[in-house]
């Protein structure tokens, strides 16, 4: 596996929406905010690998 961008574009109850920017991908990504960093909100830029998140500045 290989590590992508995202920023978080909705949060919606437990699960969080994320559209990649390292890719033309249209579709947003689902995840549960249980797997995010605390402090993740909208419009926060990530950095995932196999699973895990951190948040990118």
């Amino acid at each position: 596996m290989e590590q992508h961008d995202f920023v978080v574009k909705d949060v919606r109850g437990d699960y969080a929406f994320l559209m990649q920017t390292d890719t033309d991908s249209p579709e947003p990504f689902q995840v549960a905010v249980a797997l995010l960093p605390p402090e993740t909100d909208i419009g926060t830029r990530l950095r995932g690998f196999m699973g895990m998140f951190e948040i990118v500045q």
